[in-house]
């Protein structure tokens, strides 16, 4: 990592630099929490790592702000938390692009004497260093001069021997901060760390700056990194693992954060979406024991005919991997077919998954949809629309969205848009709500993919005008997930206390392999093209880059790599 100590006055006429002690008004959510079932540790404010105890600081003061002038959309605004409990000490600062609403928070922590530390957990001797540490000093990363509103330095703190730096120090003044400002935390209780999202760079100017956020390198709800919520800044951070600073570590012997059971079904009854299909939807969801009941066939390798599956899927084998010798199938009466292939929203419920999240400090809720079947894409090319024939069409679709939760408070943060192969998350602050805290999420037609909010979703070539659509609209064809769910796996609990259905041991696919002609696919496509379009035959590639088109039946959610990992790419 390269790292810039430039300053000079005759870069004013590049940025524009404002200060102000002002305090951000931070987004909140439409309704007030409620108070949560009683519990462990869940939503009572901090939670024990080990040796240390954090609190998620959400009031937080601005320092100053950075903006080109030359876009002023590219603006960047850092912060201090204020208002830190007794005995809490600031690990580093907040930093966010100004085009969002405030929702930002950083981790404090102070060190717990063994008693709290280890709660009854057997004995665990501190070692001879201390959890928290000052740095030892500051080196000057990046400083400009501004003749209108004065000065913007950033510091990183240089931690003793031993120690690392959780995040950097912002001031308006040329002054080094004081070392009591903020604490280093001892090596043993951290984890690397990486950038994250860019929220802001200066890359066309002599005096280079880049701002990103920054989380765990291992994610998952079996990894330990807890993300503090400070950035990190420099030069070509997209490329580098040279971090100069790190996150923390839950080493606490289990995860007395997370919600219990009666705490998950409060969650879910206050922030269950409302999931809104198309009007012109032709592939609604059903429910998977109406699947099953309704003529699905279990297919094996070498054997032609498919046998029936009883409403638990027992018939099914589970455990083992995809290795291609079992599959599902449509019944083979014609008018059974197409009956199933519609779905039947009544009996249709979300299915969902619990899991840790970034060191057990948030609590992820996956909420799966299934649906018998996956229509076919259209491809929008300019004002034309031409359908895609058999192209993106399987039986069996699995997709999801998943609800982010603090467990210092219980607020939701984030949720998380599984869109077909991708995603994305999408700010609490910039979501639809409906009764309250519940946020929309919207079904596109015939695919199933889901978005926060309606209209049309373009996957391609927006410079050439040229994707396959996302269509996305209300309807009266709805489900409320807050009353219409299951709860089908919680391993942090306990087997016991959240029995998986068998079905979900099913590894392979939930529909057979369908292979055509790509050829006589796309020529059918490029004939329907106007002639302008024709010569942009290379971006249907990019969007559909196989030779021979064989769309593979989907697996089912314990088969998908976020049942394990983060969401997060």
């Amino acid at each position: 990592m390269v790292w810039l100590n430039c300053c000079s006055n005759c870069y004013d006429n590049v940025f524009d630099y404002e200060y102000s002690q002002l305090e951000d008004t931070p987004f909140s959510l439409p309704s007030e929490l409620p108070k949560w079932p009683k519990g462990e540790g869940f939503g009572t404010g901090s939670i024990f790592l080990g040796e240390l105890e954090v609190v998620q600081i959400t009031k937080l003061e601005k320092i100053w702000s950075c903006s080109q002038l030359i876009g002023k959309s590219n603006s960047v605004s850092f912060y201090r938390p204020v208002d830190i409990p007794d005995g809490f000490l600031c690990l580093g600062h907040y930093s966010q692009s100004d085009d969002k609403q405030l929702m930002g928070y950083v981790l404090v922590a102070r060190e717990v004497d063994v008693c709290e530390a280890q709660d009854g957990f057997g004995p665990c001797p501190f070692p001879d260093l201390p959890a928290l540490e000052k740095p030892v000093s500051y080196t000057l990363v990046w400083r400009t001069d501004s003749n209108h509103n004065g000065h913007g330095c950033i510091w990183l703190p240089e931690a003793p021997a031993g120690y690392k730096a959780m995040g950097f120090v912002v001031t308006d003044g040329l002054d080094e901060p004081k070392l009591n400002d903020v604490r280093c935390v001892r090596a043993d209780l951290t984890e690397s760390c990486e950038p994250n999202e860019s929220l802001f760079n200066t890359t066309f100017t002599i005096n280079q700056l880049e701002v990103w956020s920054t989380r765990p390198c291992r994610r998952g709800m079996l990894c330990q990194g807890v993300a503090v919520g400070t950035f990190v800044c420099g030069t070509n951070l997209s490329s580098t693992n040279d971090m100069n600073i790190a996150c923390l570590k839950n080493l606490a012997p289990r995860l007395s954060a997370m919600p219990n059971l009666d705490q998950i079904h409060a969650l879910i009854k206050h922030y269950g979406p409302t999931l809104y299909f198309h009007p012109d939807e032709n592939y609604l969801p059903s429910s998977v024991p109406w699947f099953f009941k309704n003529g699905a066939l279990l297919f094996q390798d070498g054997k032609d005919k498919g046998l029936s599956i009883d409403s638990r899927g027992l018939i099914l084998p589970g455990g083992g991997e995809n290795d291609g010798l079992f599959w599902l199938d449509l019944p083979e009466d014609d008018n059974d077919k197409e009956c199933i292939k519609c779905g039947n929203i009544e009996s249709a419920e979300l299915y969902v998954h619990v899991k840790p999240a970034v060191g057990g400090t948030f609590t992820d809720i996956a909420m799966w949809i299934f649906c018998p079947f996956n229509g076919p894409s259209t491809i929008k090319a300019g004002l034309w629309n031409i359908s895609l024939g058999r192209v993106g069409e399987h039986i069996g679709d699995w997709e999801h969205y998943t609800l982010r939760i603090s467990n210092f408070t219980g607020e939701l943060r984030e949720v998380y848009f599984s869109e077909h192969s991708g995603g994305e998350w999408v700010d609490a602050s910039e979501l639809e709500f409906i009764e309250g805290n519940k946020p929309i999420v919207y079904s596109s037609k015939d695919g199933h993919a889901s978005f926060p909010h309606s209209g049309c979703y373009i996957q391609g070539s927006t410079a050439l005008g040229l994707g396959v659509r996302n269509d996305c609209g209300k309807s009266k064809y709805l489900i409320d997930s807050s009353t219409r769910y299951q709860i089908i796996a919680a391993e942090y609990l306990g087997d016991e206390v959240v029995p998986q259905p068998h079905w979900l041991q099913y590894m392979r696919e939930w529909g057979p392999t369908i292979v055509y002609d790509a050829g006589a696919e796309l020529e059918k496509i490029i004939s329907h093209l106007p002639i302008f379009f024709r010569f942009s035959v290379e971006s249907l590639f990019e969007i559909f880059p196989t030779e021979i088109y064989g769309e593979e039946g989907p697996t089912g959610p314990k088969e998908k790599d976020n049942w394990f990992g983060d969401e997060r790419c």
